[in-house]
């Protein structure tokens, strides 16, 4: 039987922690709020990250949302009923340390040694696709959308975060998708490379988690070395043809 911990019932559960054998299973856990990244849930994200770093029982990392929805973005008190307008407004309103703390997140999970798997269960908005794109695989649910929508509530995508579409979708279709603002179904982010492997919802769990597995029976030096390499060589290898 596998060992498996979770996060302490006495520690706060805007994001929770398991690990079930070599694999950890980071959840964003705020379903009221679509799992919005405020500022206090970013710096636990960060520390789980710090902390898994160090664990040598983990061997893979997974990180999704507490259903229905991945991640709706930087939590700006947005609600279904505004106007476009009103969501504006609400938006640069906001004042939080969103983009510095983000920005660690990014950093962090980037810098795990471990093969890390964003398995995408519903929408990831704004900085919330932009977070899948710190890991190394991205799975998603075939009802899944993405979309960012900073351009139409009035203020650019940060640099840190348009430098990681341009990384992995190249600066056309970067410019379509920040400047359209289009929602993409999670087919359509796979064909621009955005996403690995799109599944029907009721599979993306256990197709991450066999994927998971697969990873986790490797050699763990030899993924980390990999990993490393590939992400060095990754900002001066010769860019793809764009479509």
């Amino acid at each position: 039987m596998s060992e498996w911990t979770k996060t302490p019932a006495e520690e706060p559960t805007d994001v929770t922690l398991a690990r079930e054998g070599g694999v950890a299973t980071v959840t964003l856990n705020r379903p009221e709020r679509r799992n919005a990244l405020g500022d206090d849930l970013l710096v636990r994200l960060a520390g789980l990250c710090a902390g898994v770093r160090e664990d040598e029982r983990v061997r893979v990392v997974v990180l999704t949302g507490a259903p229905p929805v991945f991640c709706a973005g930087a939590d700006a008190g947005l609600r279904a009923s505004m106007s476009l307008v009103e969501r504006r407004e609400a938006f640069l309103r906001t004042r939080t340390n969103f983009l510095p703390l983000f920005c660690r997140v990014l950093e962090a999970l980037e810098a795990l040694p471990q093969p890390t798997i964003a398995s995408i269960n519903g929408h990831a908005v704004g900085g919330g696709w932009a977070l899948t794109l710190a890991c190394d695989f991205r799975f998603a649910a075939a009802d899944a959308r993405l979309w960012i929508p900073e351009v139409d509530l009035g203020i650019p995508l940060a640099t840190e975060m348009t430098a990681r579409f341009v990384r992995v979708a190249g600066p056309a279709r970067t410019k379509e998708i920040v400047m359209e603002g289009r929602r993409y179904t999670a087919a359509e982010a796979r064909d621009l490379g955005l996403v690995h492997r799109v599944v029907p919802a009721a599979a993306l769990a256990r197709t991450v988690r066999e994927y998971a597995a697969m990873l986790a029976d490797k050699p763990a030096a030899a993924l980390a070395e990999v990993k490393a390499r590939i992400d060095r060589l990754a900002p001066i290898a010769l860019p793809s043809p764009e479509g």
